[in-house]
This record gives structure tokens, C-alpha cells and sequence, in this order.
């Protein structure tokens, strides 16, 4: 049997796309909290509007994959899983130390160089080939491809959080903290945050990534979907824009603890795949 696995990065609530749940630990004013197991993103988001010390996250042992990873061998089941990007956390390295220790061939590990939802495009595509029959190795192959197609663009208020997460440089984040100035943010093709824009104002920010989007052909098989982290005002003016230029909103989603630690309130997103 093929088991796909997750950990909480990915942000995904639907228990039917997955069959292991890795949580990621969430420190916030030195309390330890495990990342949709005792702490939900809405509670998360109201806990970190007061924190007064900037929260951290901290990545699950070698020993958490390794456990997993023996039972599938004893059980000759084949796992893959799809781990947080590798230039974002240090998961897909705990991972693959596992691998090699349990030294078993049915274990795949996908660093997805994604995050948040854009991983569960992923997960669901996965789940289509297993029920296709495709095999484990070629589940494997044709995620690699498709994660190369994964974008998304994103509108924050202010870069501090990443600044303070070390995701993107003091340089950076001075700007993003400058009035009325609101930074533009990606995930790059190598899995990194990358500030890539600015805006001044929140409308032309909207507009700024609506435009972003329109360089591309997006690919109809996988959806366009938009997220947010708290407060879902920002993503309304984004979804309106986005349909008055032709694009259909499958759905919207909440950014998790995990990532939001390092995104903070008031983001608002979209992503899609692009077409070949």
C-alpha cells in the first residue's frame, strides 16, 4: 500500500488526502504548542497578535520519521512524503537522515521547495495518481516535476516577521516596514521567500499581484485557489480583482501556524500551477 505523508507545514485539514501527520512544534512566549494537534490557526493568529516575544518553530528529530519509516518497511508498505522546502526548515534533511537509516527503497521524500497549501496541490495530485494505479517511484517522478510549476504571489502588511525568522534579509524588511509601502512576496523556484515588489498602498498592491499572475498561463488541471493568514477582508479585494480578469477561484484557505509564524496577520495570496 502506498501512504502518503504530511507534516503540518502543509496546512492541510482534509485527512482523506493523507495517511501520516508529522506536527511541527510552535514555541510562542515559552510555551511549546504542537501545530494542529493543540493549536488551531485561528487561535494561533490571536496568540501571536499579543506575543511578546517573536514565536519559533522547531522541526521535528530523525527519530519521528525513523519510527515511520521502519513500520512501513515491516509492514511492506511504500510512504511518500512531502516536506516543507528544504531552504525553509531543516524537516526534509531530519527526513532523509531516516531514510538512510531505516535503508529501505519504499521510502520517498519530496522536498516540495513549497510551503502552506501550495504542498497540498501536491498531496492531491498524489492522491489522483494513486488511485490512477501509477506506482510509488513514478508518484514520486511526476510530483517532482509538477512542484516546479507551483507559484504563488502574496501581499503582506509588513516584512518583520520574515526579517525575524531570518526568511528574507534586514534589507528587505526595512523597506516593508516603511508607510503605506506593502511588500510583494514568492516562494522561488528553489524553495526560498523572496520579497519581489512593492507597492504603495493596499490597492495597487492587489494589483501588483494580480499582475504577477498574468505572466503566466496557468495550467487548468490543478486549481487557482487564494490563502490568507488572519482576516479574510484583504483576500475578498483580491479574489474580486482576480475575477474580473477571467480567473475562476476554486476556494480559499488559511495559512497554518507553522508558516503564519513567519508571515504574520493581514497576508493575502493566490496560487495556481503553470502550464507547460
Amino acid at each position: 500500500m502506498i501512504k502518503i505523508m504530511i507534516d503540518s507545514s502543509a496546512d492541510c485539514r482534509n485527512p482523506e488526502l493523507y495517511d501520516i501527520f508529522v506536527p511541527i512544534s510552535v514555541n510562542i512566549d515559552g510555551k511549546d504548542y504542537l501545530d494542529g494537534v493543540d493549536l488551531g490557526s485561528d487561535a494561533f493568529y490571536n496568540l501571536l497578535a499579543s506575543a511578546k516575544e517573536f514565536p519559533h518553530t522547531s522541526q521535528p528529530s530523525p527519530d519521528y520519521f525513523l519510527k515511520n519509516f521502519e513500520k512501513a518497511k515491516a509492514d511492506g508498505d511504500e510512504i511518500i512524503y512531502f516536506a516543507l522546502s528544504s531552504a525553509l526548515s531543516g524537516t526534509y534533511q531530519s527526513a532523509c537522515i531516516a531514510k538512510d537509516m531505516v535503508d529501505y527503497d519504499g521510502v520517498y521524500v519530496v522536498d516540495t521547495q513549497n510551503a502552506t497549501h501550495m504542498i497540498e496541490i501536491l498531496l492531491r495530485y498524489a492522491n489522483k495518481l494513486i488511485a490512477d494505479g501509477f506506482s510509488a517511484k513514478e508518484i514520486f517522478e511526476k510530483c517532482e516535476e509538477v512542484k516546479t510549476r507551483i507559484r504563488v504571489y502574496a501581499g503582506v502588511d509588513t516584512l518583520e516577521y520574515l526579517v525575524k525568522g531570518g526568511r528574507v534579509s534586514r534589507t528587505a524588511g526595512f523597506v516593508g516596514t516603511l508607510a503605506n509601502i506593502k511588500p510583494i512576496i514568492t516562494v522561488t523556484v528553489d524553495g526560498r521567500v523572496e520579497a519581489i515588489g512593492k507597492a504603495l498602498g493596499f490597492a495597487k498592491a492587489v494589483q501588483t499581484v494580480v499582475d504577477k499572475v498574468k505572466k503566466f498561463e496557468v495550467d487548468e488541471e490543478f486549481p487557482v485557489r487564494t490563502l490568507y493568514t488572519y482576516g479574510e477582508e484583504n483576500c475578498d479585494k483580491l479574489e474580486d480583482k482576480l475575477k474580473e480578469n477571467g480567473y475562476e477561484i476554486e476556494g480559499r484557505d488559511q495559512i497554518g501556524p507553522t508558516i503564519g509564524t513567519h508571515l504574520g496577520n493581514g497576508v493575502y495570496g493566490v496560487y495556481f500551477v503553470e502550464k507547460k
